[in-house]
């Protein structure tokens, strides 16, 4: 019987759930600056929940991001932080790793706004770096084209730590990266970097499942975490847009979001766990059947 390794859930949206803060587009940078111990108590509780991972609040913490809202100047203070939470979190747990989290440059699911992939491999170095002192691996989340995703890999391979690469699939084909671009044509990539696992992140689950026995002859180990949006609305991929702007599914309980990765699991994935809208009991159920 393979081992599989529960990952937490969505860090982003369980903080709006617990947090007075009105989201905006730097919603989960307001509350780790304004309330940081509501991060730590979502660290913990996914630990308590059976997750192996702590996976730092440091997916919009990118220069650009920052910029926008005129706060640059914290970008080393703050992804300090946001290890460090995760890192006290993990040490009060006693066991477990800690992910740091680099998310897209741009935003989320607009790969059209990345920067050039050399460009890119800098920024994401310079963020590697940052968190090296901290934590365990780097886990490169919702790539959404091969140039992004190279760029994010590029970076991030030079410091020395596993690698974990995350991309993200349309919602109506998981056969295709959010560019339009076939998913399989992230593997070469496996070849030319150091890349020790694969994953598929933020789509629907039911587009994860299609994806997955896409992977299942991959040379590294497999993975996914579906988000439990109903869709992801052309309002969220503009520029500063905020977590309002989309709703939660209604019918992706603990059982059903248990069922969906049943599915991944029989085609080979061995990294199972939730991102945004799936929380605490939705990981307390993945560790209950599959651990």
């Amino acid at each position: 019987m393979k081992t599989i390794t529960i990952l937490d859930g969505g860090i982003g949206q369980e903080l709006v759930h617990r947090s007075d803060i009105k989201p905006d587009g730097l919603w989960s940078t307001k509350i780790l600056k304004e309330q940081p111990e509501l991060v730590g108590d979502v660290h913990r509780d996914y630990f308590k929940a059976g997750s192996a991972i702590a996976t730092c609040n440091t997916y919009t913490l990118h220069r650009d991001r920052l910029a926008k809202f005129s706060i640059e100047s914290e970008f080393e203070s703050l992804n300090r932080l946001a290890c460090e939470i995760a890192v006290k979190a993990r040490d009060a747990h006693g066991s477990g790793r800690v992910a740091s989290a680099l998310g897209p440059n741009g935003g989320s699911f607009q790969p059209d706004l990345a920067p050039r992939c050399d460009v890119a491999a800098e920024l994401f170095k310079e963020l590697a770096e940052l968190h090296a002192p901290f934590v365990d691996l780097y886990l490169l989340e919702t790539m959404s084209s091969v140039d992004q995703a190279r760029g994010a890999v590029m970076g991030a391979c030079t410091v020395g730590k596993p690698v974990w690469l995350s991309v993200s699939v349309m919602d109506h084909d998981g056969t295709r990266l959010r560019s339009g671009e076939p998913l399989i044509d992230v593997l070469p990539l496996l070849s030319e970097f150091p890349v020790e696992a694969l994953l598929v992140n933020c789509s629907t689950p039911e587009a994860i499942s299609v994806s997955m026995p896409q992977l299942s002859d991959v040379q590294v180990p497999i993975g996914a975490y579906a988000n439990g949006f109903a869709k992801i609305e052309k309002a969220f991929q503009k520029p500063g847009a905020s977590v309002d702007l989309l709703t939660e599914r209604e019918d992706l309980d603990e059982n059903q979001y248990a069922h969906f990765a049943a599915n991944w699991i029989d085609a080979g994935a061995t990294l199972v766990g939730g991102c945004c809208c799936v929380g605490p009991s939705h990981i307390a159920e993945l560790a209950k059947r599959f651990t």
